[in-house]
């Protein structure tokens, strides 16, 4: 499997950046994992757009979604010009039910619900698990049958982590602050530090950190994540690739 960072800043995209975006390549299919601002301008570095095989969005914020909207349009020429004849399938919370209602566009999407069950795209099996967080989200575990990747989507510090699984290959853990620059009640949201921890708590064997505020420099997050999770720990950065 390889993974490659689209978009990884939040709440706005850093200069020639883009929010929260990522393509996952595995068993022949190209899956789209989020769809924030930008990722498609990233996404057609690498691809015809309307090419994608499946997209999964964790939540319905909409530094995680705003592309999709646009990539609405992308389906629609590329259906005109008969480039692309099926519906794109498309997982996503059903709430907030009026931003899933938006999800529907036409004929060229078929829409359904991240639940409890898993979601099999040809050897790729995707599991959900509820996070922390504002609005309902979801981690998104991802195997092939001999390796995993633990998508952790948006998380705060009540995410239990124990339900997802042990020693996913590559876990993917958001990093809003540092820690000491942790609100007094954080919600939603972890700390470099803490996302570490999760790393630990899972055995994962590779920490990749992401969800990264434009305006800081991103360095002094991974040598805190460093300091707690002993294993290889990256921050993102447009067009990394990783392979699993």
């Amino acid at each position: 499997m390889r993974w490659t960072v689209l978009g990884c800043y939040s709440p706005y995209p850093a200069p020639g950046g883009a929010t929260l975006g990522y393509l996952l390549e595995a068993d022949q299919k190209r899956i789209l994992i989020d769809c924030g601002s930008g990722v498609l301008a990233q996404l057609a570095k690498m691809m015809p757009i309307h090419e994608v095989d499946a997209v999964f969005l964790s939540h319905l914020h909409h530094d995680h979604i705003s592309d999709f909207f646009v990539l609405q349009y992308a389906l629609l020429v590329a259906n005109n010009q008969q480039k692309r004849k099926r519906p794109l399938p498309v997982w996503a919370p059903a709430e907030p039910a009026h931003w899933y209602a938006k999800l529907s566009y036409r004929n060229l999407i078929d829409k359904r619900p991240i639940g409890t069950e898993p979601v099999s795209i040809g050897k790729l099996t995707f599991s959900f698990h509820r996070t922390d967080h504002a609005i309902p989200c979801y981690a998104i575990r991802i195997s092939d049958g001999e390796k995993t990747i633990l998508y952790g989507a948006d998380a705060g510090p009540k995410t239990d982590w124990s339900v997802m699984g042990k020693k996913p290959d590559l876990f993917v853990c958001e990093a809003t602050y540092l820690h000491q620059e942790l609100p007094a009640h954080p919600i939603g949201h972890l700390s470099a530090k803490q996302a570490a921890e999760a790393g630990v708590a899972l055995q994962a064997k590779r920490l990749l950190l992401t969800h990264l505020y434009p305006e800081r420099d991103p360095e002094p997050l991974g040598e805190e994540a460093q300091a707690v999770f002993p294993g290889p720990c990256q921050v993102s950065r447009i067009g990394m690739q990783i392979d699993v």
